[in-house]
């Protein structure tokens, strides 16, 4: 996802930290929380980077969808159709989740 211009999107300078780690998760693979917290440097801002998660304004292509539970639960998502959109997304990329 080097193409997207995180700097150009309307957010906090956090929020653009965040959006930029979330790029970094390869397709097919998921994170909890934690993981994107620790890649841009805040590793006990957990709800912090969840409340950026949350405010992405390129879902899916700021691959948000990647981010789950903690305790492996699919979580939230803010984007278009949501629970049932990252349900289809991350079916695409060949993860599923109960």
């Amino acid at each position: 996802m080097k193409n997207i211009n995180i700097e150009k999107l309307n957010g906090t300078p956090f929020q653009k930290d965040v959006w930029r780690a979330l790029t970094m998760i390869p397709c097919g693979q998921m994170v909890s929380y934690k993981k994107p917290a620790a890649m841009c440097g805040h590793p006990n801002a957990v709800r912090a980077v969840a409340n950026a998660v949350g405010k992405n304004p390129m879902a899916p292509i700021i691959p948000c969808h990647r981010v789950i539970s903690s305790d492996g639960s699919i979580g939230g998502y803010s984007g278009v159709g949501g629970i049932k959109t990252k349900r289809k997304l991350l079916a695409a990329e060949n993860v599923f989740i109960k």
